[in-house]
């Protein structure tokens, strides 16, 4: 049984890019929706659709994306805010990832978005992961 679903997912991309595998299936859920929906909005993920996994249950298939030379788009992936310790941030606040060049996905009042989005909307959250 899976307890944090993000880290498993971040873990499974990250697994698969490592790996060079086209594609991956990670566990279906509403948050998880909403993340890859922002990685793909940053163009760090090719696509992803419903499926199921080899035991009927309700997956995602995400397939993952390469540059050019074949190395994969995503070069770093940490889980930041855990259920265990969670971790929130004012808007002036929120983590820079690479420079401005990578992305914080933050969970705000008004959904799932990247941390230039939340700065841009005056809104806090839990930094949910760190995309380089």
């Amino acid at each position: 049984m899976i307890n944090d679903h993000i880290s498993d997912m971040i873990t499974r991309i990250r697994n698969g890019q490592r790996a060079g595998h086209r594609s991956v299936v990670v566990t279906a859920s509403k948050l998880n929706k909403g993340v890859l929906e922002v990685l793909k909005r940053e163009g760090l993920i090719e696509a992803f659709e419903p499926s199921k996994d080899e035991t009927g249950k309700p997956a995602i298939k995400v397939a993952l994306k390469y540059f050019a030379s074949g190395r994969p788009v995503i070069a770093r992936a940490v889980r930041v805010s855990r259920p265990g310790c969670r971790k929130y941030f004012r808007t002036e606040a929120l983590p820079r990832v690479s420079s401005g060049l990578g992305v914080a996905i933050v969970s705000t009042s008004k959904g799932i978005m990247t941390d230039h989005e939340a700065r841009k909307s005056r809104v806090g959250g839990e930094v949910i992961a760190l995309i380089g």
